[in-house]
């Protein structure tokens, strides 16, 4: 029998029987809903609304408008006359297809948007305000039957009308932020922002005193005014960065922006406590604070229709919100806020003080790099940072006014934590993060010889909290450092790496990495402090726990090691912990990826003695090539940029590199993402493998190169290109080389080299003349021992004389061609091999027919012969086919080629070539005229 909507609630009571840690409760229901899987219906009954809304929002972004146009009509009916429960279900349905919809970016399916935002728009406003009046009115009934007896269970239809209200409120920010085009780049109004925001902002005010009435007795009522609120704050920020312009209005900006100034600068003692509202106000200052629609437009002239250009009523509009602005925010509100910043929200409280006591890695890490918008004092921070920057240089005095007043009632020999030194620590902040306007304010010399290395001598425990900001100032500061303070400043933030908390050692790392990266860095002044920084660093990743901490002290060694001469005497130790880091890092990729990094910059340092890191290395880079590695997505990219380094600085090709070369074709078969790093890694082994790279993986190279031209675009060729050259030279040094008189191997290896040679000087006779006489294939001859006592291209022709008897036919007339255009070069020795010349010619056109008849029916057609059968043709079979007979040597005539180039020569020489024809055969001379029909 099926399962309906009645056996829900024994669906349920099951579903939680089976989660007891009572064996006597959970088996049975377990039994009983592995018996009830079988039957029709048992899904629908698992099924939530939450996930048939993301089901229906799916369906709708491929089905919506063409395939499901009455979606949003039904949905419409059924609200009409729908209960607060089914009424929750279909927003929720509605917001998440909505949502959906929302990100579809073409031009067609954003006007079927605002097509829809013009239906539901009006329909779920009218219903907000409707809701946001009932929810406050029982608030009242709730917050004034506060002691009463109320059962929780007569709560449920208001809190049910809360989450519709709250579903509702985030439609109508859909529809608001997608339905309309931004008003920034339209210029034209979004009349819904006037009408909305105000109420917003009206909503908010009217929720916020139930923050602390709530906070006690009814705690699903107080988390819902949380959310409330908070979401309010963020549908207007939403909507101010939408449509700067609309929000601008004298009507919405300036209530907006007052309250949440207010609330930032005197919020109620209960509200302070309320962070996440507090940081949305923040948020929408700072959107307002920097929002370049409210700050003279720089756009270009484009006309509209009454001829006023955009750029005109960019800065008409601009001028007045920016008048706005500035009314808000008079010289004394700025400077207020300015101070409530660093006296109030830079303040550390007693909380953070107990987080950092407990756990200063973690703390340093939550300070550090947490997300602006999640926690107060980064929001707060940044807020800061955004006035200064637009009020430099009125609130440059006054930040240095609260760094003096910090500094005089903190002593720097202070040993308890009290509320000056907490104070010291805020304002040291606020200088570290403006350090770039402040210097004009103040001197970093004086400040560093004074205070601050007073602060760094005191070594009590409770001066981590300004050890901690010192670090972080000498690590902000450092474009102000001059060469006269630079030395101090290195051995101060070494003596910071040293210190007992880690909370502040990481941040001097941190630091440290600034200084060493910086152009102006004198490592003259870091190099003995060289083996204590490293010995901390060791030290210091030992230490730490946290995944964050070991990537912030390898990016300083990897930092390190591409910045310091000084990395070879500290090899042994580097490859000791390089081995220990990478074996503690499995499955922590970004870990390994940081190490990779590092070991990259460690292989470029050691330079040519970086073999004596292969033991450690070479297994590294192993994995990180390997394409069936479970971490390969991650380690890839750096892994490759190893590889190009290990290869580049390798002083001998070792079999283990050498058996790393297919992983190549691997990574390249899957995609061309590392197209320029793979060409590199080609070339660093053809210059360091030479020929037994070549006779190991030639098939690899070719592989490659097949993989790469025709499949990649112009940008791809160039980068291959180079590559190409290369082995074509690779190629010459092939031919030229002797030992192949009793290896029919190597003999064939030379032949096919000839014949490829034979191939480009017939395409193109200027290029290989000229590669020829490069200095750089000079060198490779003379490397591999090959004399060359005349022009490399002629040495060439006595390759292809004597090999000629070693190819195939059609290679055979590529040798004739490529010898016949040597006829042309103004060279007199030509004449010393014309003979030879015009006898392979002549056989090659006298017997060349033949040969290819024969060629083509022992091969291609024998071994195509059978696709014939089948009806269909391979497609590789059918391109090297293709490939072969569009083969441009087919249709060039070898007899005109000679006869032409014949006549050429004679020109050239003149007395010389009838005297070398004159000594011609008389045989040879007659089959040479019947080749070239002359008779």
């Amino acid at each position: 029998m099926a399962l309906s909507a009645s056996d829900l609630p024994a669906i349920y009571t099951l579903l939680a029987n089976s989660m007891s840690r009572d064996e006597s409760i959970r088996k049975p229901a377990e039994a009983a809903l592995s018996q009830s899987e079988s039957r029709p219906g048992f899904c629908s009954c698992l099924m939530v609304a939450q996930m048939l809304a993301v089901l229906i929002s799916k369906i709708a972004r491929f089905d919506y408008p063409r395939e499901w146009p009455q979606l949003f009509s039904v949905l419409a009916q059924q609200l009409q006359a729908a209960d607060v429960l089914t009424s929750h279900r279909i927003f929720m349905i509605l917001f998440r297809t909505l949502k959906e919809l929302s990100t579809k970016r073409l031009t067609a399916d954003q006007r079927n948007f605002a097509e829809i935002s013009s239906h539901l728009f009006d329909y779920s406003w009218h219903l907000w305000q409707s809701d946001v009046q009932t929810i406050l009115h029982g608030f009242s009934t709730v917050a004034q039957a506060y002691n009463s007896n109320a059962l929780e269970q007569d709560h449920d239809e208001l809190y049910l009308t809360c989450e519709r209200w709250l579903l509702c409120l985030k439609i109508i920010r859909q529809l608001i932020i997608s339905g309309f085009p931004s008003d920034a780049k339209c210029i034209q109004e979004v009349r819904p922002v006037k009408e909305v925001s105000p109420l917003l902002l009206n909503a908010i005010q009217s929720f916020l005193p139930y923050y602390s009435s709530f906070q006690k007795g009814h705690p699903k009522f107080w988390e819902f005014t949380k959310r409330a609120c908070t979401k309010l704050m963020k549908v207007l920020v939403a909507i101010q960065g939408r449509h700067p312009y609309t929000f601008g209005d004298k009507c919405v900006l300036p209530s907006v922006v007052d309250f949440c100034l207010n609330k930032i600068t005197a919020p109620e003692p209960d509200i302070f406590s309320f962070e996440q509202f507090l940081i949305q106000c923040m948020v929408l200052v700072k959107s307002v604070l920097e929002c370049k629609e409210y700050k003279p437009s720089l756009t270009g002239r484009v006309m509209d229709d009454s001829g006023v250009t955009l750029e005109q009523m960019k800065k008409n509009i601009s001028n007045v919100v920016g008048g706005v602005v500035s009314s808000l925010l008079p010289k004394e509100r700025i400077i207020l806020l300015c101070n409530v910043l660093i006296r109030r929200y830079f303040v550390l409280t007693a909380s953070d003080l107990e987080e950092w006591y407990q756990n200063p890695e973690a703390f340093h890490h939550e300070q550090d790099m947490v997300q602006w918008t999640e926690k107060l004092r980064p929001c707060a921070e940044a807020l800061y940072i955004v006035l200064f920057e637009n009020h430099s240089q009125l609130l440059g005095p006054v930040v240095v006014s609260i760094l003096q007043e910090a500094m005089n009632g903190c002593s720097t020999s202070v040993t308890e934590i009290t509320p000056g030194l907490l104070l010291k620590d805020a304002a040291y902040g606020a200088a570290a993060y403006v350090y770039y306007e402040l210097s004009n304010n103040l001197s970093f010399k004086d400040w560093f010889n004074g205070a601050l290395s007073l602060d760094l001598s005191n070594d009590h425990p409770n001066m981590h909290i300004i050890h901690r900001k010192v670090a972080i100032i000498l690590g902000q500061w450092v474009s102000e450092i001059k060469d006269d303070t630079k030395r101090a400043v290195y051995c101060a933030l070494i003596k910071l790496l040293m210190d007992k908390d880690l909370s502040v050692r990481l941040a001097a790392c941190r630091s440290l990495c600034s200084h060493i990266e910086d152009a102006n860095f004198s490592e003259r002044d870091f190099t003995d402090l060289l083996p204590i920084c490293w010995d901390s660093c060791f030290k210091l990743v030992e230490e730490v726990q946290e995944f964050d901490s070991k990537v912030q002290v390898l990016n300083l060694i990897s930092i390190l090691i591409g910045h310091v001469s000084e990395v070879i005497p500290y090899a042994n130790k580097l490859v000791q912990f390089f081995q220990k880091v990478w074996e503690e890092s499995s499955g922590e990729s970004l870990l390994q990826i940081q190490l990779l990094i590092a070991l990259r910059n460690f292989v470029v340092a050691l330079g040519y003695q970086s073999h004596n890191c292969y033991s450690m290395l070479l297994p590294i880079l192993r994995r990180g090539i390997d394409i069936n590695s479970p971490d390969e997505l991650n380690l890839l990219e750096d892994s490759m940029l190893l590889w190009e380094a290990t290869i580049s600085h390798a002083p001998v090709m070792v079999p283990q590199l050498l058996a790393y070369f297919p992983c190549l074709v691997e990574i390249m078969e899957r995609s061309f993402d590392h197209l320029q790093v793979a060409i590199n890694i080609i070339e660093g082994y053809i210059i360091l493998g030479g020929t037994d790279f070549l006779n190991m993986h030639a098939s690899c190279v070719a592989k490659l190169l097949d993989l790469v031209v025709g499949n990649v675009n112009d940008k791809g060729l160039l980068i291959i290109l180079p590559v190409i050259d290369m082995l074509i030279q690779k190629l010459i040094v092939i031919c030229l080389s002797g030992g192949d008189d009793h290896e029919p191997s190597k003999t064939a290896v030379k032949a096919s080299s000839a014949a490829i040679l034979a191939r480009i000087l017939v395409m193109n006779a200027n290029y290989l003349a000229q590669l020829t006489s490069e200095p750089s294939l000079s060198l490779l001859l003379q490397q591999a021992g090959i004399p060359i006592e005349e022009n490399i291209l002629l040495s060439l022709v006595d390759i292809w004389l004597d090999k000629v008897d070693h190819v195939s036919s059609v290679q055979k007339k590529i040798f004739a061609l490529a010898l016949s255009i040597i006829l042309t070069m103004r060279l007199p020795q030509v004449l010393d091999k014309l003979d030879q010349i015009l006898s392979v010619c002549t056989s090659v056109i006298l017997g060349g027919n033949d040969d290819l008849a024969e060629e083509e029916s022992s091969g291609d057609n024998m071994s195509s012969s059978k696709y014939h059968g089948e009806g269909t043709i391979p497609s590789k079979e059918l391109r090297r086919r293709q490939i072969k007979f569009s083969d441009p040597v087919n249709q060039l005539s070898l007899e005109n080629s000679v006869r032409e180039n014949l006549q050429t020569c004679a020109t050239l020489h003149g007395d010389s070539f009838n005297s070398t024809m004159s000594r011609m055969h008389s045989s040879a001379l007659m089959q040479l005229k019947q080749a070239l029909k002359m008779q």
